[in-house]
């Protein structure tokens, strides 16, 4: 049987400030008629839509994508070009009035061995969940690769046990701040989030894992930030 092949992931940014113009409605109001749609129409099927709730740089709008390869993003990027639809809702968006946003900032990574696909949560009937987006940057790609090393051996598996719901965890391959590696964690809320955190810094297997040589934040983690997220409505991942 081949070999399960990690999912390239793209996040982007739509950037935005607070104006008359309420960019926020006008993106998110074209996410979900116009570019949503047409992503889904050329084959992706794995699709996040986020808000900041506490977050840097805010305003701003987060689309999560999900792809087989490389090669894949390409081909659905070309689809997506040529949609009818999409030209139409791209054309409109576009000659609005005043500025929609102020730029676009778009990163690509690679999901790791241990998580190779994005894992959206099981649905939830009642209330959307909140979801925070992790960054460890480190000093150089030998001790990222340790820090990856770590998650791919019990770190991920440990966040499961305490039922903190990874939905991927990916390194960056194209983007600022490299190296780094990006993972995003779905709670039910702060509160949640807040506990779930503190029986992970508890949970013995963390702190046996963490204590061993070389594998201290101070040893390979030279920066951690991380952002709070809420899905918008239509986001198939919340």
């Amino acid at each position: 049987m081949a070999a399960t092949r990690n999912s390239i992931l793209e996040l982007r940014y739509i950037r935005m400030r607070n104006s008359a113009e309420d960019q926020m409605r006008r993106n998110s109001d074209f996410l979900e008629k116009a570019a949503g749609p047409a992503l889904e129409r050329a084959g992706v099927s794995t699709l996040g839509f986020f808000a900041p709730v506490i977050a840097e740089e805010s305003p701003f709008l987060l689309v999560l994508s999900a792809f087989p390869s490389l090669a894949a993003m390409d081909a659905v990027r070309e689809k997506e070009a040529q949609d009818p639809e999409y030209r139409k809702g791209r054309a409109a968006h576009n000659a609005l009035p005043g500025q929609s946003y102020v730029r676009l900032d778009s990163s690509l990574l690679r999901c790791f061995d241990g998580m190779p696909a994005v894992t959206p949560p099981p649905a939830r009937t009642e209330g959307a969940r909140i979801f925070e987006l992790r960054m460890y940057e480190s000093d150089n790609a030998s001790t990222l690769a340790r820090k990856i090393k770590m998650f791919n051996d019990a770190e991920i598996s440990i966040f499961e046990r305490l039922g903190m719901r990874p939905v991927f965890f990916a390194e960056t391959i194209v983007g600022a701040r490299m190296p780094n590696l990006v993972y995003m964690l779905a709670f039910d809320d702060l509160a949640s989030r807040d506990k779930l955190w503190r029986a992970f810094g508890a949970d013995p297997e963390w702190q046996k894992l963490s204590s061993q040589p070389g594998n201290s934040n101070a040893e390979i983690v030279s920066n951690i930030s991380n952002s709070i997220l809420r899905p918008l409505a239509f986001s198939r991942i919340r």
